[in-house]
């Protein structure tokens, strides 16, 4: 019953009353005493005969409105999940929704030093990955720097990102599709041997795509093995654009007031504040394709025979420039593939040699990502790359605090001098500290 038709019962109920009280009076010569008391007595039960019809009226539009709006809900959820799928449009979760999603985040399937990554399924039945972004200042800057390097961006070799959500009594979240074979490291470190130019590629042309086809140029700033994942098809996609930063076509190169990133996989200009630019990215993808090539990271711990208390430092880079000067390049690769046979040494030689001129350190030598693209498919000769001054840098001698100050790392230059005893590999050590040359 719509509210017009209970004001018009309620209008003729009211006018009725005043008749028959007219009437009474008239007819019935009853007393005022009593005729008052009729009066109020009628008034009240009108009263409260009009309360039900306006309740049952406003109920019955709320369930209607409730109804509506629910209805609506379901195909704004149905144009969001097309828009996601087809289009590729970021959409903006509530937290509830994100919170039922990963099951109140318990399904835990990755952490790092500001941000945890947690597996779900959205109600389309889509699996996700939860990244929530922990540190409060920095964790701001690093959601909108991700949200702006990412959100534009369609690419098939690039993680997608789904969605977000900003509630403002809650962390940060970025909602990403789930890949299901997880990050390079685990296969290159951990869980079995692999060296697939396929995947190479795969990274490089994420990266050329980045430099050179965006309306902005994006320096990805991070790129490591535990920053590229591997989907069902054992296929690349780049991933944690959280360091990630804009810089104009016209632009050479950008200056930056702190070194981020991971160590090991720094390129000197950054170390040294010279700024940064997509060369700064391709001495990092240089760095990967070592560690697919050898199995082992970029830099590993070695204990100093002269002074038992000691630790130097290998730097398996060098060491691969110097076993294609000695001519002995398959001796680097990982052994694991040596005792599984049928090595492709062409296709090792392409690696390793894209991979030195890629790690050169001057970044005027480095090719671009698209010309490491031309050189992986083919289509461009690889030529010998040139000997190198390789620098690298020591980051367990100075506390994680210099980092975030504006000093610089202390330049202390050594010899190349190995020694073969016990190795410790690593390349993710706590900040700044000492630069080592490898000549």
């Amino acid at each position: 019953m719509d509210e017009r038709r209970v004001n018009t019962i309620a209008a003729i109920s009211v006018i009725a009353l005043i008749i028959l009280i007219v009437v009474a009076r008239v007819t019935l010569k009853l007393s005022k005493a009593f005729f008052l008391i009729f009066g109020a007595g009628d008034t009240v039960i009108l009263a409260v005969f009009a309360y039900v019809l306006v309740s049952i009226s406003y109920n019955r539009r709320r369930r209607l409105l409730e109804s509506q709006l629910k209805s609506q809900g379901q195909e704004l959820r149905i144009e969001y999940s097309f828009l996601r799928k087809v289009a590729g449009v970021p959409i903006k979760f509530r937290y509830k929704e994100l919170e039922e999603a990963t099951d109140g985040f318990q399904a835990l399937i990755g952490k790092g030093a500001s941000a945890s990554v947690f597996k779900g399924i959205l109600n389309d039945g889509t699996s996700v990955a939860v990244k929530q972004i922990d540190a409060e200042e920095r964790g701001e800057k690093q959601f909108r720097s991700e949200v702006a390097a990412i959100a534009s961006v369609h690419h098939v070799n690039l993680v997608r990102l789904l969605g977000y959500c900003n509630a403002p009594t809650a962390p940060r979240y970025l909602v990403y599709e789930y890949v299901s074979n997880g990050s390079l490291d685990w296969w290159i470190f951990r869980k079995r041997a692999m060296i697939a130019i396929d995947v190479a590629i795969d990274v490089a042309k994420g990266l050329a795509y980045l430099h050179h086809d965006c309306r902005s140029r994006i320096l990805h700033l991070d790129v490591k093995p535990e920053n590229i994942l591997l989907d069902e098809n054992f296929r690349a996609l780049v991933s944690d654009f959280g360091l990630a930063k804009l810089i104009g076509k016209d632009e050479s190169h950008k200056e930056v007031s702190a070194i981020r990133g991971t160590r090991g996989y720094l390129a000197p200009e950054w170390l040294l504040e010279k700024g940064i630019s997509d060369k700064t990215d391709i001495y990092s993808y240089g760095m990967v394709l070592l560690e697919i090539v050898g199995g082992r990271k970029n830099m590993c711990s070695v204990e100093d025979e002269s002074a038992k208390s000691k630790r130097k430092w290998q730097y398996f880079p060098k060491i691969v420039n110097e076993k294609v000067r000695e001519g002995k390049l398959m001796e680097i690769i990982d052994h694991r593939l040596s005792e599984c046979g049928g090595v492709d040494e062409r296709q090792v030689r392409t690696l390793v040699y894209v991979a030195l001129w890629s790690v050169q350190e001057k970044p005027r030598l480095r090719p671009s990502m698209a010309q490491v693209v031309d050189m992986l498919e083919g289509r461009v000769r690889v030529e010998t790359p040139p000997d190198t001054r390789m620098v690298v840098v020591d980051f367990l001698s100075v506390d994680e605090s210099a980092t975030d100050s504006n000093t610089m790392p202390r330049l202390d230059f050594v010899s190349n001098q190995r020694t073969q005893s016990n190795v410790e590999c690593s390349s993710t050590y706590s900040y700044a500290t000492t630069v080592l040359s490898g000549r």
